[in-house]
């Protein structure tokens, strides 16, 4: 026995020895899909998320496109209004008044200057407005074209207003600045040919490339008719003088030119200014113009203009136009004068005989004279 056999504490059992479990292989997490799907149906779910990829971003594409053909009709269609208004603007706020203010014979060789750097200003602000415009990209060659129509148009404007004090007065500097007048027209025509024969096509091509139906693209003519193109014309409508260049070819040599021989109003003969003359405040007073043809040479579609000014009213203006004039012969017009001021009125009276192709000597085709309507 061992010296520790007391020591050993006695074990025991509560019966049979029980005999080994077999060990159970380790559980795998439960998931929420219960068991894993096999080959097939992954495929099947990985080609069905492809395709409703695929199907998306083609909805998001064709979307994408559908926006940007929509903001590209809008802003093509936006430009062609925006340019109608600018073009719309050019032919009735300066086109139209400006020659309507040439051919008036109530307008005054003054108040023409005036209303002509005005109508300056106008086309300068089209230009401005023109070039301010959001272009899109298929009308850049149009617009190319509509800033030269436009510019035309203003600097022609400018140079007319820079020219017309010389043109009013006399001599070979009205002669020649009444040329350049006319050559002006010149680039109102341009104008005209640029915007219907470029500008117009190339809006209307742009439009019909994207597919846009239903637009119209506006008309513009500024320059009213070809016979502004001659000196003549203008230099009648401004109050110059044209020189051998008018319209008909140089003048035939030798003088030429008319002179103001008397003015009456009824029998009463009017002297010049400052000298007054009093007629009867009764309408119509007609004035009766005596004019000799000075020159050497038969002159044709001679204007002979009155213009009547009273304080605080429109002036009162009036033409006859004399065919033909032979050299020496003097020529009686009588124009009436269907308005009349008050009695008690002071008035003044200009009458000018118009200066012909080749005049050299005009300070005798103006006078001015001083009335006093009576009782």
């Amino acid at each position: 026995m061992s010296f520790f056999d007391d020591d050993e504490p006695t074990r025991v059992t509560s019966g049979a020895r029980r005999p080994a479990q077999p060990r159970q292989p380790a559980a795998r997490p439960a998931t929420s899909g219960g068991a894993p799907p096999d080959a097939h149906t992954a495929r099947t779910r990985r080609l069905f998320a492809i395709g409703a990829g695929i199907l998306v971003l083609v909805v998001i594409v064709f979307a994408v496109n559908g926006c940007l053909d929509s903001r590209k009709e809008r802003a093509l269609k936006d430009y062609n209004r925006d340019v109608a208004t600018i073009i719309s603007a050019s032919n009735d706020e300066v086109a139209k008044p400006l020659f309507e203010q040439l051919t008036s014979t109530d307008v005054s060789e003054s108040d023409l200057a005036v209303q002509i750097r005005q109508l300056r200003i106008t086309a300068d602000e089209g230009v401005k407005r023109a070039r301010a415009l959001d272009v899109p990209g298929d009308m850049v060659s149009a617009h190319q074209n509509v800033m030269l129509t436009l510019n035309l148009r203003a600097g022609a404007l400018t140079k007319i207003a820079a020219k017309l004090d010389a043109a009013q007065g006399r001599g070979q500097p009205a002669e020649k600045a009444t040329n350049q007048i006319a050559g002006q027209m010149k680039a109102f025509l341009a104008s005209d040919v640029i915007w219907s024969q470029r500008a117009v096509p190339l809006i209307v091509k742009a439009l019909d490339d994207a597919g846009i139906g239903g637009q119209t693209v506006v008309e513009s003519q500024f320059l009213p008719g070809y016979s502004w193109l001659a000196p003549q014309t203008v230099a009648a409508a401004i109050g110059g003088q044209a020189g051998s260049g008018a319209a008909g070819g140089a003048a035939a040599p030798g003088l030429h030119g008319h002179g103001i021989v008397r003015t009456q109003i009824g029998e009463a003969a009017l002297g010049p200014a400052p000298a007054s003359t009093t007629v009867p405040a009764k309408a119509p007073a007609t004035v009766k113009v005596t004019f000799q043809n000075q020159g050497e040479n038969v002159e044709r579609d001679v204007d002979v203009l009155v213009r009547l000014t009273t304080p605080g009213a429109k002036p009162v203006t009036a033409k006859k136009t004399v065919d033909t004039t032979q050299p020496g012969e003097e020529v009686v017009v009588e124009i009436p004068l269907t308005q009349i001021p008050a009695a008690g009125t002071v008035g003044e009276l200009t009458v000018r005989v118009a200066s012909v192709a080749g005049e050299k000597k005009t300070d005798n085709n103006r006078q001015t004279y001083t009335i006093l309507f009576g009782s």
